[in-house]
């Protein structure tokens, strides 16, 4: 559902794309049974986010990630590895940021965009 809300936004013209991340659930039997036929891999986040990619024309689009609830540092950097290596463009993570002391959350996002340049 998840990729097929950003190939719909992508089809109506938008440039950036937010969605939540996929989940590996499939509620609906003929989505899965498609998704076996066409070979395509949902085990792991990153793959997902590719996915998704995929469906925002091939990764033409911006593609933002929500962050959902507020996590643990390691949940919520290895969430953004999976984006990142997925090729999603980025995270959107202000309850994980503002919910948490200052230097923590200063450090927090330090490490975040070290991620994103290919440096964790």
């Amino acid at each position: 559902m998840v990729a097929y809300a950003a190939h719909m936004a992508a089809l109506a013209g938008a440039h950036i794309i937010k969605v939540k991340p996929p989940t590996a659930h499939l509620e609906q039997e003929a989505a899965a049974k498609a998704y076996d036929a066409a070979g395509i891999d949902g085990e792991t986040l990153e793959r997902r986010i590719a996915h998704v990619m995929q469906a925002a024309f091939a990764g033409r689009r911006l593609v933002v990630f929500s962050g959902g609830a507020a996590k643990g540092l390691e949940g919520l950097f290895g969430e953004v590895r999976a984006i990142h290596a997925g090729g999603g463009s980025g995270s959107i993570i202000g309850r994980n940021s503002f919910q948490r002391p200052r230097t923590e959350a200063l450090a927090m996002l330090d490490t975040v965009i070290g991620i994103y340049r290919g440096k964790g």
